[in-house]
């Protein structure tokens, strides 16, 4: 084998697993695209001792401490193929390169798919996001719309409530909100819009209106976006492990998918994308692994 183990993603989980691997001395490969799902966020939060640093001077960082440990690895190519091989697997990369490996780490983040509305993927992760505890205290106190329906807008609605009053749910359609919620939300004066939308408005990602189809604007500072969410490739086909019905990879709690010797950390094994917990588990993860391998050998 040309490894002990492959990562597939250079970001947080998989740098934190190659620095646990690293310090165990296995040789490790790290295959990344150079496209992490954060890379319009300008600053990250809710991370000690990085609150407020930009997602990209994090991952600098980490990979220059990572480079310190002669036996990792880097690789800026996309893997496209990974196939179990006699001892181990076999991983393809877009320049027709193969590389093999005993254990595998998939840590390569998820592709958000978002709604089609102009103007919302140059807002992503600016003034279109997705997580409270990541964005909600810079956006406190101010007018915000969520863009989702359903029981998901009452409960983000409900949660939200606590950093923002002025709230506006965008259903974008027809509400499926019950009765019972709709009444809630209003005695909460949470107003709830059912028009359809065609367009953010804004300025470098910066949201400032919100058009409708009817030509009405609602003028606000940020909005909440439940998007869909789906693997960058098919390793799950390639592979043989399982999703679940979120379309995350689905793992115990070592980080071990379905199929021996597939492991996965990060945002494609998890919806609570907080840098905090996707960091814990490429490290959860790199020590499973280099534990399985020793008592392979031992």
């Amino acid at each position: 084998m040309d490894f002990d183990v492959i990562i597939i993603g250079g970001s947080y989980a998989g740098l934190s697993a190659a620095l646990t691997l690293g310090r165990a001395t296995r040789n490790v490969l790290v295959i990344d695209a150079g496209k992490p799902c954060n890379r319009q966020t300008p600053h990250s939060h809710n991370f000690l001792t990085h609150d407020g640093d930009k997602p990209a001077a994090i991952s600098k960082a980490a990979k220059a401490e990572v480079l310190k440990y002669p036996t990792v690895r880097f690789l800026e190519r996309k893997a496209i193929t990974t196939k179990q091989i006699d001892g181990g697997f076999s991983i393809g990369v877009e320049s027709a390169e193969s590389f093999t490996a005993r254990k595998i780490l998939l840590a390569m983040g998820l592709k958000d798919v978002l709604p089609d509305i102009k103007g919302l993927a140059e807002c992503w992760a600016i003034s279109a996001v997705h997580c409270p505890y990541c964005h909600g205290y810079e956006i406190r106190n101010e007018k915000i719309g969520l863009l989702m329906n359903g029981e998901h807008a009452f409960e983000m609605a409900k949660n939200l409530h606590l950093w923002n009053k002025d709230l506006t749910i965008l259903t974008n359609g027809k509400s499926l909100l019950t009765a019972e919620q709709t009444e809630k939300l209003k005695a909460k004066s949470i107003t709830i819009i059912e028009d359809e939308i065609i367009e953010l408005v804004h300025v470098n990602g910066y949201l400032e209106d919100v058009v409708f189809k009817n030509g009405e604007k609602l003028a606000l500072k940020a909005i909440y976006v439940k998007s869909d969410v789906e693997q960058h490739v098919n390793f799950d086909e390639q592979l043989g492990f399982e999703l679940t019905d979120l379309k995350t990879i689905k793992v115990d709690g070592q980080q071990q998918s379905t199929a021996k010797g597939v492991y996965a950390a990060g945002d494609c094994a998890t919806l609570f994308r907080s840098l905090s917990i996707i960091t814990a588990a490429g490290t959860m993860a790199a020590v499973a692994m280099n534990k399985e391998i020793i008592s392979e050998d031992f």
